[in-house]
């Protein structure tokens, strides 16, 4: 069930993506520093979209891997944690 709304979801946001396109066709002056070039403004955005979310990532990227590091030593702690505790019920009662 859940694939057939993950596919419903990528069918719509597709449909809505071709929509964009097809409505935002129309070619703009995309100026740079070397000349311009007429571009359809939806891949225009499409691109500057896709360069800002890929750049947003680039920049999340040294916290994501400092904590996912962080993650893994607490949980090689706490399997040490649970190893010590394990063995400490195993002893024997002191009288």
């Amino acid at each position: 069930m859940a694939r057939l709304l993950g596919f419903l979801f990528l069918l719509i946001l597709a449909v809505i993506g071709l929509s964009f396109a097809v409505l935002n066709a129309a070619p703009v002056p995309l100026n740079y520093y070397f000349g311009q070039r007429e571009i359809p403004l939806s891949l225009i955005i499409v691109v500057a979209l896709a360069t800002g979310a890929l750049l947003g990532v680039l920049a999340s990227l040294p916290l994501i891997l400092r904590l996912r590091r962080r993650l893994s030593g607490l949980r090689r702690q706490q399997r040490k944690s649970s190893g010590e505790a394990g063995q400490a019920h195993a002893l024997p009662p002191e009288a």
